[in-house]
């Protein structure tokens, strides 16, 4: 049976930069794997973000957004079918970060792919600068993941340390967790051992096999939202055309206006230009309200995505058309 492995995360932990380190971890042991970009959006840019781990051992795969959730379930049933034809060692699944974690527990439960997939592990991947003050919806989107998890992967840690010796302290990040699962009627408690504090960049083997066969806990919780109905969206803005000095100070303006909902994080591309031999030059962009990374890109697509809580599509269209010369995606 093909191994199967669900990358849960909260928007912008960086579950796409995580799953680059654990894919090139899995390819150096030998498995052929297949990433699954599992997201209900219109455009999927993590899926340009990782083309370059292609190759005869590893695919990326997408389910094509931009529809209902009926029809998502039935789209990502079908590719799931289709990629344990293909011989794969393992399909890995990043889904979204406003996800419903029950969805891939259902679909894996049902018949035929119960036949075909063994679920391997659940790892949430949780930023440790996360602030204890979520919303309500956020902080239940953050328990419901972690509840399954068999590890959680800490991001924005910036040196080979263990622990509180890291500068991070888990035991807050443990405390906060267990009080959202306490507040989702969850009887899982967390424990240190439980989080995994490393720079991504000085991952070991050792580490990577805790987190290969960390496994996830079958425990039940309140649902407190809908999928359909929880405040979170995405919006999409196309053709941006604008010096990335003043795309930085628009983004960083985003995030500040509060008439506009709660921006959580904002991420797509910018071409900047082309070489003397006609090859377009891309930019990267990657945001949240504390930092803004723009990194060069081999490859994009002129869209500036905006995901966030309660957003105020009407203001942020006028927003945008004050600033950028773009067009939001129907």
């Amino acid at each position: 049976m093909t191994k199967i492995d669900l990358i849960t995360g909260f928007l912008g932990s960086g579950k796409t930069t995580f799953i680059r380190h654990y894919v090139k971890y899995l390819l150096s042991t030998g498995e052929k794997v297949c990433i699954l970009e599992n997201d209900y959006g219109a455009i999927n840019i993590d899926t340009m973000l990782l083309s370059d781990l292609k190759s005869d051992f590893c695919d990326i795969e997408m389910v094509a957004g931009g529809c209902d959730y009926d029809c998502h379930r039935r789209r990502f049933k079908t590719k799931l079918i289709t990629m344990a034809m293909l011989g794969f060692d393992r399909v890995i699944v990043e889904p979204s970060g406003v996800y419903d974690i029950d969805e891939f527990f259902d679909i894996l439960n049902e018949t035929p792919i119960d036949t075909m997939y063994t679920i391997a592990n659940v790892t949430t991947v949780m930023n440790a600068e996360t602030e204890t003050t979520l919303s309500e919806e956020a902080a239940y989107l953050l328990a419901s993941q972690a509840a399954l998890s068999g590890c959680i992967v800490l991001s924005h840690i910036s040196a080979r340390k263990h622990g509180a010796s890291s500068g991070i302290d888990i035991s807050r990040l443990c405390e906060y967790l267990n009080t959202a699962l306490t507040g989702i009627k969850c009887n899982r408690t967390l424990k240190p051992t439980d989080f995994i504090a490393v720079n991504w960049a000085d991952l070991t083997a050792s580490d990577f096999t805790k987190i290969v066969n960390s496994g996830y806990h079958t425990v039940s919780f309140e649902k407190a939202f809908s999928m359909d109905n929880n405040g979170f969206e995405a919006l999409f803005f196309m053709h941006i055309h604008m010096e990335q000095e003043a795309l930085v100070e628009n983004i960083n303006a985003l995030f500040k206006e509060p008439s506009l909902g709660n921006v959580v994080r904002v991420k797509g591309f910018l071409l900047t230009g082309q070489t003397d031999t006609g090859q377009e030059e891309w930019i990267e962009i990657n945001a949240t309200d504390k930092v803004i990374n723009i990194t060069p890109a081999v490859i994009g697509q002129e869209v500036l995505i905006v995901i966030g809580e309660n957003l105020d599509r009407q203001r942020i269209d006028s927003f945008f058309e004050a600033r950028f010369s773009s067009n939001r995606l129907q």
